[in-house]
């Protein structure tokens, strides 16, 4: 707890990766939807809603990384500032 307290560890990270999964089904529901617009299946509805799914998986995948980069840095920041 203590650590929590004087910001020793991050609890951001965890966070972050919660995130993510949110995000994932977020464009799978969004990419399912574009699918089935108009109440059925066609080629151009088809297509969207897979290039939503992809699209979304990796814009989701890259922000997360960039921002976990962040917090590596200051992970790694730490350790060398405690070597001797």
């Amino acid at each position: 707890m203590k650590s929590l307290l004087f910001f020793d560890s991050m609890i951001t990270p965890r966070i972050i990766t919660f995130i993510y999964w949110l995000l994932l089904f977020a464009a799978l529901i969004g990419g399912i939807g574009a699918m089935f617009t108009f109440g059925r299946l066609s080629f151009s509805g088809f297509a969207t809603g897979l290039a939503i799914i992809a699209g979304g998986a990796l814009g989701a995948r890259v922000w997360c990384e960039l921002l976990m980069v962040l917090f590596k840095i200051n992970e790694h920041t730490h350790k060398m500032a405690e070597r001797p």
